[in-house]
């Protein structure tokens, strides 16, 4: 099935957005320049899947795939521990956006997993939790906090691109 969504991937491919991406020094090897909204039909026509969704994600080198991965992955099987592992092996601020918007922001845990993930030394992970919070802040679940804005305000203090960005939008969101 991994190579029907490849196959599909490879006929919506994008030339000019693929030399973009890797221009831009998109760490994947393999870039089809799919645009979101193409995976997202794509992969509408599949049923959730833990072991696909798994199959893609494994597939780190092909950028497709992944953005698939956090699409097809039922939100009901989806462990804390699974998404610790996922959280972190996070290769690109890309990926990170979908993974946030597309999967975790829909998990019952995942104001719980913020905490967790902004503790991490990794920038990319840390990115991933920022851009959850902000996520779960535009959707009212979690609550809006003086304390969270010290957090937030703490952060900013010391942030720098990409997270900044996000950080900005967070104090907004606040």
């Amino acid at each position: 099935m991994t190579q029907d969504l490849k196959k599909e991937f490879f006929a919506y491919r994008n030339g000019i957005i693929a030399e973009q991406l890797r221009a831009a020094g998109d760490p994947h090897t393999t870039i089809m320049g799919c645009q979101l909204v193409d995976v997202i039909a794509i992969t509408g026509r599949y049923a959730k899947d833990a072991r696909l969704a798994q199959a893609l994600w494994d597939d780190v080198k092909h950028r497709e795939c992944r953005m698939a991965a956090t699409m097809l992955y039922p939100i009901d099987d989806f462990s804390p521990e699974k998404a610790l592992v996922w959280c972190n092996s996070v290769e690109s601020v890309e990926i990170a956006d979908v993974l946030c918007h597309r999967l975790l922001r829909h998990l019952p845990y995942a104001a719980k997993l913020w905490q967790q993930l902004r503790e991490s030394d990794k920038p990319l992970v840390r990115y991933t939790a920022w851009r959850l919070l902000l996520n779960l802040l535009i959707m009212n679940r979690i609550e809006k906090t003086n304390e969270l804005q010290s957090v937030v305000e703490k952060e900013l203090a010391t942030a720098q691109a990409p997270l900044l960005k996000v950080l900005e939008s967070i104090n907004e969101e606040l």
